[in-house]
């Protein structure tokens, strides 16, 4: 008999689950407040309407239970066969009429689910491959789905803001942002500092280096290329 709860006795992956699932129904909330016809709006993402990422959510998720197949069968299951299938997906899906648009979200959604409960815990540190070309282990699953819909739920321009993003998730988020800027050398000559923490965060071995600083969520949202602070450059770009 399938289990009706998480085969992972492991308390940080399910604290970790936790706040994917939470994530996904706040991004549920914030599409199903909109009006069918709304959907046609412009979403904060440059050239996306809220059709667009709404299907880039949906098929994401369904892209990450590929992974997750892969972490219990042994079989290589990619999440795209190709960056132009992607594209190509999500703009398909964002052709289609309303209920079948927020069908895919919902469906993908607990077809993920299920495959994240159903994953014994010998499985999850299984090795899988990003669409980016990274080698991980499932349990990276989590926090690459819980990263899309905390922070897409604000890119469906529907009330939402970074600041309604839990404070751990935005901590995390930061450093994968300062992390890639690191490893692709577009952080010299800049530290960021979140204001009344010890966090700093970049060049912090130049003593020459321009700090930005602010609120956690607000540098978050400038990192993230999301929002602007007053007198700082442009954020590298993250992705």
């Amino acid at each position: 008999m399938v289990a009706r709860h998480d085969l992972t006795t492991d308390p940080g992956l399910q604290d970790a689950l936790l706040q994917a699932r939470r994530g996904t129904a706040f991004f549920a909330r914030k599409l199903n407040e909109l009006s069918d016809d709304e959907l046609d709006g412009a979403s904060l993402l440059p050239g996306w309407s809220r059709r667009h990422l709404a299907a880039h959510i949906g098929y994401n998720a369904r892209a990450i239970a590929r992974l997750i197949e892969w972490a219990a069968t042994g079989v290589e299951t990619p999440m795209y066969s190709s960056p132009a299938a992607r594209t190509q997906e999500i703009d398909f899906g964002a052709t289609l009429i309303p209920i079948a648009l927020r069908n895919l979200v919902d469906h993908a959604a607990i077809h993920l689910n299920v495959e994240w409960r159903d994953l014994p815990d010998e499985k999850w540190s299984n090795q899988v491959k990003t669409a980016q070309g990274r080698t991980v282990p499932a349990s990276e699953t989590v926090w690459m789905r819980t990263r899309e819909v905390w922070l897409h739920a604000g890119d469906l321009n529907n009330g939402a803001t970074i600041t309604d993003i839990p404070a751990p998730i935005l901590q995390r988020l930061l450093g994968d942002i300062t992390g890639a800027w690191t490893t692709r050398g577009t952080d010299a000559g800049l530290i960021v500092q979140v204001d009344s923490t010890d966090t700093r965060l970049g060049d912090v071995s130049n003593p020459d280096a321009i700090v930005v600083s602010g609120s956690l969520p607000a540098i978050t949202a400038w990192a993230s290329g999301r929002s602007t602070i007053a007198g700082a450059p442009q954020a590298p770009a993250w992705i």
